[in-house]
C-alpha cells in the first residue's frame, strides 16, 4: 500500500510538468496517500555565482519559488491542492529529490523525462538518477 507519493516538478517549465503533477494526484488518489511535490532550486551558495548573493536574496527566491510552486499545484489539480504538501529545496536535484524522499518516507517519487539528447546518454538526466539511486519505487512520466 503507498502511502506517501513524492512528486518532483520543475517550476520553469510549468505546460509540461502539469501532466505530470495530474498523474502524480491520480495516483494519490487511488491510493488514498499523502502528496508531497518538490521543486529543486540552484544552490548558489556552493559556486562563484554564489558570491555575488545575499541571504536574503536566497530567502527571496526561495518564497518566490514556493509562491510559484503552490500556483501550479493549484493550476494543475485543483481542489485536491489543499492537501499536498510543498517542498522548496536547493542543490542537485536527483539528491534533493532522493533525500526529501527519505525524510518523508516516501512509497513511490513520479518524476517527469523528457525526450533525451546525445549529452542525457553520456551524462544522465536527473529522473535517470532518480531511478538508479531512489530506495522505492519511481514513476517516470513522458513528457
Amino acid at each position: 500500500m503507498t502511502k506517501t507519493i513524492l512528486c518532483a516538478v520543475d517550476i520553469n517549465r510549468p505546460e509540461d510538468e502539469a501532466h505530470v503533477l495530474k498523474t502524480a494526484a491520480k495516483l494519490a488518489a487511488m491510493e488514498d496517500a499523502q502528496l508531497d511535490v518538490i521543486t529543486v532550486m540552484p544552490d548558489f551558495g556552493m559556486s562563484i555565482v554564489g558570491a555575488y548573493f545575499q541571504d536574503h536574496h536566497v530567502k527571496s527566491a526561495q518564497d518566490d519559488a514556493g509562491v510559484a510552486l503552490k500556483a501550479l499545484t493549484a493550476d494543475a489539480i485543483g481542489d485536491a491542492d489543499e492537501a499536498v504538501r510543498h517542498i522548496v529545496s536547493s542543490g542537485t536535484v536527483y539528491e534533493e529529490v532522493l533525500k526529501a524522499a527519505d525524510i518523508g518516507k516516501a512509497d513511490l517519487i513520479v518524476i517527469g523525462a523528457h525526450r533525451p539528447d546525445l549529452k542525457d546518454y553520456l551524462l544522465g538526466p536527473n529522473a535517470a538518477r532518480v531511478v538508479r539511486h531512489s530506495k522505492c519505487s519511481v514513476y517516470v512520466v513522458r513528457r
